[in-house]
């Protein structure tokens, strides 16, 4: 009975707007005025959901909007136009929602319309984001062979702090990390948990300082009174338009940032990161994907390399040595749960391109090698900890 008044509102709705009455643009008194019209003898909590159903139809992502409430929830999955997979505490579930490709096209359109972005047969691909932060990215017919894929990230509104990543000794040293303003990478797999851990890294940054963030889709939420938030922007449905990490790296040198926080580097504006690392902006952070912290540093080389400037690898990987001085790996454990596995320090020695090990899972193995950016009071850097 539900689904019936459900689909009776709703078509009453869509034949409304089309013939250009728009009732108000579909308000719950409204919504609820038509379903007691419909079905007048529904009991209240009956009546509240069908309510609550056509409002999702109307105004949010339908039948998703309970997955993407839910703060259990960290990913929502739609396959080909069928069905609804979630990810939660770190395993995937079906949930048995099934939705037709009408409804995923829909969707997506409904998401990426207000932004400004396009996407058909002749752009098929898009990445987009939620009004909460959620990373939103969708692919379509002919790339997505058996119907639209829907997949959205959920912004983590629940701030992770850094003790939750590993045990107090390794959380120690990276505190002090943060206090002697050294230059930070970490490093992980897709979903390992990057960005929630440079989160909770930047959130030891002190208040005072200026902090300019850059990310392809804006995550970060420091406490910190003086942070400036920049995004990236994706060309528009004409093609142009375009701003990239690279450019808003650029740009933030001009900003007078006493610490620069990217996201993510995927691409040239990795070579951009390093010379702001090495200029004046320690304490800088960061985030690229790696398997392990060996591999981080020859990803950003290799990343480095793609700014066109024809750079010998020797200058890159001297830059690169002279730039970065903490790599921290995190990894996706069982449950879900995101730990630190390794911190490493980039060799100087002979070859580079490998880091001494610092710390390997919850056991710290040496000091750091490499002076502090700043001299800090010791004391300070227990902040946090208490």
């Amino acid at each position: 009975m539900s689904a019936v008044v459900i689909d009776a509102v709703h078509t009453r709705l869509l034949a409304d707007w089309s013939s250009g009455d728009r009732h108000g643009g579909g308000t719950p008194d409204l919504v609820r005025a038509l379903v007691r019209d419909a079905a007048p003898l529904l009991p209240a909590a009956e009546e509240a959901a069908v309510v609550a159903a056509v409002l999702a139809r109307v105004q949010g992502l339908g039948p998703l909007d309970p997955l993407l409430s839910d703060p259990t929830v960290t990913e929502v999955m739609v396959n080909g136009g069928g069905r609804v997979w979630i990810e939660r505490d770190g395993e995937l579930t079906d949930t048995g929602i099934v939705i037709d490709e009408a409804t995923a096209l829909r969707l997506i359109e409904r998401v990426v319309a207000p932004l400004g972005l396009r996407i058909d047969r002749s752009s098929p691909m898009v990445d987009a984001r939620l009004p909460d932060g959620s990373r939103v990215n969708a692919v379509v017919r002919p790339l997505a062979i058996d119907g639209p894929c829907l997949t959205i990230r959920r912004f983590g509104s629940r701030a992770v702090p850094l003790d939750a990543f590993a045990d107090p000794a390794v959380a120690s040293l990276l505190r002090q990390a943060v206090a002697e303003r050294r230059n930070v990478v970490v490093s992980g797999g897709t979903g390992a948990g990057k960005t929630t851990l440079l989160n909770a890294l930047a959130a030891e940054i002190p208040s005072t300082e200026r902090v300019v963030t850059i990310e392809d889709a804006a995550e970060l939420r420091l406490p910190g009174v003086h942070v400036v938030r920049l995004e990236a922007r994706p060309p528009n449905a004409d093609g142009v338009g375009a701003v990239s990490i690279r450019d808003l790296v650029r740009n933030a040198l001009r900003m007078r940032p006493d610490r620069i926080v990217v996201g993510e580097v995927r691409g040239p504006e990795a070579l951009d990161m390093l010379q702001a690392m090495n200029t004046g902006h320690e304490g800088s952070l960061s985030t690229c994907h790696a398997n392990s912290t060996d591999d981080a540093l020859r990803r950003l080389e290799t990343l480095s390399l793609l700014a066109g400037l024809e750079l010998p690898l020797a200058a890159v990987r001297e830059q690169l040595v002279s730039a970065v001085d903490v790599v921290v790996q995190v990894a996706r454990r069982g449950a879900g749960a995101r730990r630190i596995v390794a911190v490493g320090e980039p060799d100087a020695g002979p070859g580079g391109g490998r880091c001494r090990s610092i710390a390997e899972g919850d056991r710290v193995i040496s000091p750091f090698a490499r002076p502090p950016r700043v001299e800090v009071d010791p004391a300070d850097t227990a902040r946090g900890e208490s």
